[in-house]
């Protein structure tokens, strides 16, 4: 068992005392009224009988009592399993299955409701000793894996984080990333133990988003490019997007979960000129954060990840392992010293993801000889058309380069001819009209013939998946169901 997160998270709310903790919709906490609340949740459960490194079902939508919870439960000696309130029940109970757990929380603001079920505690694993949390992945095909993450791992993973983006006392960090995900809750978590102010939002509606940041006079967010895409896709937001670059408050706008793209970067840098935008990409199987991309590498390399943060080793591999060189197109291989424990009762996807102690992450990558790591898409997501083999990232870069392009998706669907054919999705800039014709000229100096799109697409936004993301996968469905609109010639 451990309570080293717990540990150190109320001890920062009771060091900074009075200091405002948390905001949300109805609910504003200090650090210290934080502490007592999450003290509170701990004794519930101890009081219940939680047993040391046993799964608590936390319902998580971005609530003041959410934290407490969190906490609660690690002070308690529980591991997190975060599940998000609108999950719907028969998932939930599938999940909650899965972990064995007899305990949940849905806390309201006085730390109420404590959840019960019936059962014996589950068996010792000896894979969640220590753990801190099991966050179930959101794979778009198959069973979600629930990826163990220890204390120690998730401590070390902030620690490092912190080295590189400072937070501290005078942030004021608006969280719109949902608290199940890794993102959500390492932006949530390194607020807190420095002494900052959360404000929660429970939902990503634009408007608000851009009232909250200049109201609040926030000083730092965690986004996903689909979020900014949709406050910079509807012209009435223009003026409230000016307040916010105009305050100047907003110092670091951190983005990931989903490629960037050229064109979504230069606009935000042209919107947001005094802020630095600080692309981020990691995979909850390393505790999240894997690579940096700062403002100066973004310049020297427009599309890049970055450079792996400290501690963290990456290689671009062939499919047996062996290193490739400098500039080969391979999967992306990190070995990090904040790795997970492993999968939840799968050992066998264990070993698959992690044969001699480096993460397979099925990303496809190159890295350059200045050390800056650049995506090529999912090596899953390859698409072979007519016997040649590209990433749908490379025709997406290109599109989004084209300045009335306001995002694109590729991808590839079966073809008689070709076996492959390349559709693309264009989302067009507020005002502009995209043909056909002049995306083909537009592409001619860009890409190889053979890349050219076989199909084209239009639409006011990219599909997204379940957890709010652009989702490949989900326009490949429109497109086989002909729930698509055709571009004009």
């Amino acid at each position: 068992m451990s309570t080293g997160l717990g540990q150190a998270l109320l001890t920062a709310c009771r060091r900074h005392g009075a200091a405002p903790a948390l905001q949300g919709d109805s609910l504003r906490l200090s650090h210290a009224a934080l502490a007592d609340a999450a003290e509170a949740v701990a004794t519930h459960l101890r009081t219940a009988g939680l047993q040391p490194d046993e799964p608590v079902h936390v319902q998580v939508a971005n609530q003041p009592a959410d934290i407490a919870a969190l906490i609660g439960t690690w002070l308690a000696g529980g591991v997190v399993v975060a599940v998000h309130r609108s999950t719907p029940p028969v998932l939930a109970e599938a999940l909650r299955q899965r972990t064995g757990a007899r305990f949940g929380l849905d806390l309201t603001p006085d730390c109420s409701g404590l959840q019960t079920w019936p059962g014996d505690a589950p068996p010792p694993r000896p894979l969640v000793a220590g753990a801190a949390f099991v966050i179930f992945t959101s794979g778009s095909t198959g069973q979600p894996k629930g990826v163990v993450l220890t204390h120690a791992a998730f401590a070390g993973k902030l620690a490092q984080i912190q080295g590189l983006l400072q937070f501290g006392p005078a942030d004021r960090t608006l969280l719109v990333l949902n608290l199940s995900f890794g993102f959500g809750l390492w932006v949530a978590l390194l607020t807190l133990l420095h002494g900052g102010l959360l404000v929660m939002a429970p939902r990503f509606e634009p408007a608000a988003v851009l009232r909250t940041l200049a109201e609040a006079r926030i000083t730092q967010a965690g986004v996903v490019p689909t979020m900014m895409r949709a406050l910079l896709a509807d012209p009435a937001l223009a003026p409230a997007l000016d307040r916010v670059a105009a305050q100047g408050d907003l110092r670091q706008l951190l983005i990931g979960g989903e490629l960037l793209g050229l064109s979504l970067a230069e606009r935000l840098r042209a919107q947001f000129p005094r802020t630095a935008l600080i692309d981020i990409y990691g995979l909850t199987e390393t505790s999240t954060c894997d690579f940096f991309a700062f403002p100066a590498d973004k310049t020297q390399r427009p599309g890049c990840i970055g450079r792996p943060a400290p501690g963290e080793q990456c290689r671009i591999a062939d499919a047996q392992g062996r290193p490739l060189p400098v500039g080969a197109v391979g999967e992306l291989q990190i070995r990090s010293p904040h790795m997970m424990a492993g999968y939840l009762d799968a050992p066998g996807l264990t070993a698959a993801a992690l044969p001699d102690g480096w993460l397979r992450t099925g990303d496809l990558a190159l890295q350059h000889a200045d050390g800056l790591v650049a995506l090529m898409g999912r090596s899953k997501e390859l698409i072979s058309r007519g016997g040649n083999k590209l990433s749908p990232v490379e025709v997406e870069q290109a599109l989004s380069a084209h300045p009335d392009v306001a995002a694109a998706m590729a991808v590839g669907r079966p073809d008689a001819r070709l076996g492959e054919a390349i559709h693309v999705l264009v989302v067009p800039r507020a005002g502009c009209t995209l043909t056909v014709a002049g995306l083909r000229g537009h592409l001619a100096g860009r890409l190889e013939k053979f890349k050219h799109p076989d199909a084209w697409h239009r639409a006011e936004a990219l599909p997204l998946g379940r957890t709010g993301k652009a989702d490949r996968g989900a326009l490949a469905a429109l497109i086989d169901a002909g729930q698509t609109e055709p571009l004009p010639p």
